[in-house]
């Protein structure tokens, strides 16, 4: 059942009229999208670089792109790049930093997890390019996938033109065959598993029509690749990513690197979109079908001020990603923040809050846990916070940088809290 009640497996649509509804649709080599209907081999490939321990919701845009296609019958293959992960996914502006090989494990075993829990399908195969570039010769490569290519192509590349360039930065060599290590891994798909067919962000589409090129050029066969475009932050006019500084992660929890964001904070995140958002995000990021997307939209605009559709935006993303216990948990405890008495929770109510939100650490100073939590961005803003009379804890301001040892709720404004435990 979808966020609604819905039965979400069965949409009315058919996959191409549900990909252009929802705006999963940029650059694709496939010229009639109802192509994808009746395709005779059902398999696709979306691959993720293990660059950190979370995906973002810029990921999770083309995550839906992939659970609606498994929702119309096709059989989905997650590429986790161990391989490519080690290189890094080139920039327009600079190069990547190298990762330990022991970070890119810890990466790619939790990218793999969340990526089952959206996409909810149990044909979903886990695939690591390691596992077929680790014994690769060199020579071999280059025989075989470096003189299928001429420098004139690789080089009328977007990202190449932008890095070298008048006040380019430069592009070493490794970055500069990217596109051949990620086409040689559609290329290999399509010969262990037979994939002809790639999804991607747009700003892939490049280093999937490497793999396109290889496949007709080795293989003498046809291969697609379908493209959703990148998601635009209403708020900011940027991408939604990481690299952008302005990235909300799938991870609810801290997994090692502080790469999260609690479930309460997701949840506000979505309730807090503009009213000119609304259609736009919950068309990508949730479940609901036509029919049910635009009731809500009328009666959001015939009530404006009971903020129906963020309230539906929020719960229907929530549950993609958290479940939908932790989504009914976020939106009871999101009541229970702005309308009770702080200074009336007990410990015991205090700690069930904490599985929900930014957790701080007893014993330690306010201004250390303000950080740590992310209601500041640095001690220097935490004492100015303070200063001004925006935090409180337990319900009492504290202006001071005073040692917390106890369990609390710290409230920073209006809308941002964190527990101390």
């Amino acid at each position: 059942m979808g966020p609604f009640g819905i039965l979400w497996y069965n949409y009315p649509m058919n996959l191409s009229e549900e990909l252009i509804w929802r705006g999963f649709y940029a650059e694709t080599s496939i010229k009639d999208p109802a192509e994808l209907d009746n395709r005779a081999n059902k398999k696709f490939y979306w691959g993720a670089d293990p660059s950190a321990d979370s995906l973002t919701i810029g990921n999770l845009a083309a995550a839906m792109m992939c659970a609606c296609f498994v929702r119309h019958g096709y059989q989905p293959y997650l590429l986790v790049g161990g391989a490519t992960g080690q290189i890094g996914d080139p920039k327009d502006n600079g190069e990547r930093d190298l990762k330990p090989l022991e970070e890119v494990e810890h990466n790619k075993a939790c990218i793999g997890a969340q990526m089952k829990n959206i996409v909810r399908s149990d044909e979903l195969v886990m695939v690591d390019n390691y596992e077929w570039f680790k014994d690769m010769n060199y020579l071999a490569f280059l025989r075989e996938v470096g003189k299928a290519f001429s420098m004139t192509q690789l080089l009328d590349r977007q990202f190449v033109q932008a890095r070298i360039g008048e006040g380019g930065s430069g592009i070493s060599y490794a970055e500069f065959s990217y596109t051949l290590i990620q086409g040689y891994d559609f290329l290999h798909l399509y010969r262990e598993y037979g994939i002809d067919l790639q999804l991607c962000g747009a700003d892939q589409f490049g280093n999937c029509s490497s793999g396109i090129h290889l496949i007709k050029r080795l293989e003498g066969a046809t291969a697609d690749a379908w493209s959703t475009p990148l998601v635009i932050d209403p708020a900011t006019g940027r991408k939604f990513g990481k690299s952008e500084g302005n990235a909300i992660w799938l991870a609810g929890r801290d997994n090692g690197s502080g790469n999260y964001t609690s479930v309460f904070d997701f949840y506000q995140f979505w309730i807090n979109q503009p009213d000119t958002a609304l259609e736009y995000l919950m068309k990508i990021y949730t479940l609901l079908e036509k029919p049910e997307l635009e009731e809500i939209l009328t009666k959001h605009a015939e009530h404006p001020e009971q903020r129906i559709a963020q309230k539906a935006l929020a719960k229907g993303v929530t549950e993609v990603v958290h479940g939908k216990e932790a989504a009914k948990a976020v939106i009871n405890l999101s009541e229970r923040l702005f309308t009770e008495d702080l200074s009336s929770l007990t410990g015991e109510e205090i700690v069930e809050m904490g599985k929900y939100l930014a957790k701080g650490q007893m014993s330690d100073k306010l201004f250390d846990i303000l950080v740590a939590t992310g209601l500041a961005s640095s001690k220097g803003e935490a004492r100015k916070l303070a200063a001004a009379g925006a935090i409180t804890v337990n319900g009492t301001k504290v202006t001071e940088d005073a040692v917390i040892d106890q369990i609390a709720i710290v409230k920073r404004g209006k809308n941002k809290f964190a527990v101390v435990m």
